[in-house]
């Protein structure tokens, strides 16, 4: 039998909790592949060499053209930067202030609907086990009215299709929290490539008003 016969025959035998499971498997697959699309383009910028950059140009008095240069960037890190450079004049505080504000509105996107998949991930499993005490139950009951001499057939026959539930809602589980883990570990990457870039702009801004003093 081949391997898509063989889960046809799995699929069919698990009962109608199985559509269930599948419907959260689609959703859970629209989820990843929207959030793979919007946290991939941002973690694939790089944001060290931008820092080094806009530091490198602050380094030598030319703010207007770093400001400029995070403007025309559409990522956290420079828009944390601008809001930095935008408080030039300002201390170290305010440029806190100004970069906080800034991440606050910038790196809440990155994690829109990831508490999502954790959620359908512990759904689907919670479903695989709703249908297999229910198949159990079917099962159990499908016994007691049988002939004696067929009642370990069915006995078995249906305690195995009721674990499919389960394994049906686990194969869609696992791989859902480790994408979760993997996304999430995407995001606090870039989430420390904010607080990096802040607080090296701050420095930079910081020193050319030491040295103008």
């Amino acid at each position: 039998m081949n391997p898509i016969a063989s889960f046809a025959h799995f699929f069919k035998a698990g009962g109608p909790y199985m559509y269930a499971i599948l419907a959260v498997g689609v959703v859970i697959l629209a989820f990843v592949a929207e959030r793979f699309f919007v946290i991939g383009r941002t973690a694939a910028f790089n944001a060290g060499k931008f820092t080094n950059d806009v530091v490198s140009r602050l380094a030598k008095g030319d703010v207007n053209g770093a400001a400029e240069m995070c403007r025309r960037t559409k990522h956290p890190v420079a828009q944390v930067a601008h809001a930095v450079i935008s408080r030039a004049d300002s201390d170290e505080e305010r440029m806190q202030v100004a970069a906080d504000g800034a991440a606050m509105v910038a790196l809440p996107p990155l994690s829109r609907r990831l508490p999502y998949l954790n959620m359908l991930a512990n759904v689907s499993t919670l479903l695989g086990l709703l249908g297999t005490i229910f198949g159990l139950i079917t099962a159990f009951s499908a016994v007691d009215a049988a002939d004696p001499s067929q009642r370990s057939a069915f006995l078995a026959r249906g305690i195995s299709e009721a674990l499919n539930t389960t394994a049906f809602g686990l194969i869609v589980a696992v791989p859902t929290l480790l994408l979760h883990g993997f996304l999430v570990s995407k995001v606090e990457a870039v989430v420390e490539a904010v607080d990096q870039a802040s607080v090296r702009v701050i420095d930079a801004l910081s020193r050319r008003s030491a040295r103008a003093a």
